[in-house]
């Protein structure tokens, strides 16, 4: 796992735990926040790499 992902994986988590703490007894409703926050920074990650290969000219552009 590259660096990026990492990074913003870890601070999903950490958001995540985050709105738990602000939340009165609703983890699964965090669970699906987490979740959700979790998939969308891999498809940014993931939009962001194609971005770059595509702007080098790569031959293969999915990350």
């Amino acid at each position: 796992m590259n660096s990026t992902t990492l990074k913003a994986a870890l601070v999903a988590v950490f958001a995540g735990f985050f709105m738990m703490g602000c939340e009165d007894n609703h983890a699964e409703d965090a669970g699906e926040r987490i979740d959700e926050a979790v998939t969308d920074v891999q498809n940014s990650v993931e939009d962001a790499c194609e971005n770059v290969k595509e702007g080098v000219n790569a031959e293969e552009t999915n990350c």
